[in-house]
């Protein structure tokens, strides 16, 4: 899986990649990828994925579900923007993708060299941490192109300042 990361290789400079899916732990998530992409001169990448089945039968109803998930996708785009900008004044790289989130985040990392770390956020609910957080974690942790940081969802983001 892979080849070399080129993040700080000269001329580059590293991302840190975060996953926007309008969780309450996302937003999380940002403000520690925000934080310490200020801190870092890193650059701040975040994707949104929209996940839609595509079948023959119902093409032009998947392709509206597809539209409309884009718009929601930017749409969380737009907010989690929003927030890295108020936190530390932080622009952020958008990218939207369709299909299977570990596929697309995988696909991203892949095609992008620079990227050098996943941020995650944790919820701290009773429902558990999360599926991503559980998928990142299961099966694919020890074979993960890059390392993954996952954002404590009971830190505060007086908390978050000072880790990040």
């Amino acid at each position: 899986m892979g080849g070399r990361r080129s993040s700080y290789q000269t001329g580059h400079k590293p991302k840190f990649l975060v996953v926007i899916d309008g969780s309450a732990e996302s937003t999380q998530a940002v403000a520690f990828a925000a934080r310490r992409a200020a801190r870092t001169g890193a650059i701040m990448m975040m994707l949104a994925i929209v996940e839609v089945e595509q079948t023959q039968e119902w093409l032009a109803v998947s392709e509206m579900m597809r539209q409309e998930g884009e718009d929601r996708a930017n749409d969380q785009l737009e907010l989690a923007a929003t927030r890295a900008r108020e936190l530390v004044d932080v622009e952020a790289e958008r990218v939207v993708r369709f299909g299977l989130k570990l596929e697309q985040i995988l696909g991203l990392i892949e095609e992008d060299p620079d990227i050098s770390l996943l941020v995650l956020a944790a919820s701290s609910g009773p429902e558990g941490p999360g599926p991503l957080v559980t998928l990142m974690a299961g099966k694919a942790a020890g074979t993960f192109p890059i390392p993954v940081v996952i954002v404590p969802g009971a830190l505060t983001d007086e908390d978050i300042e000072a880790l990040a």
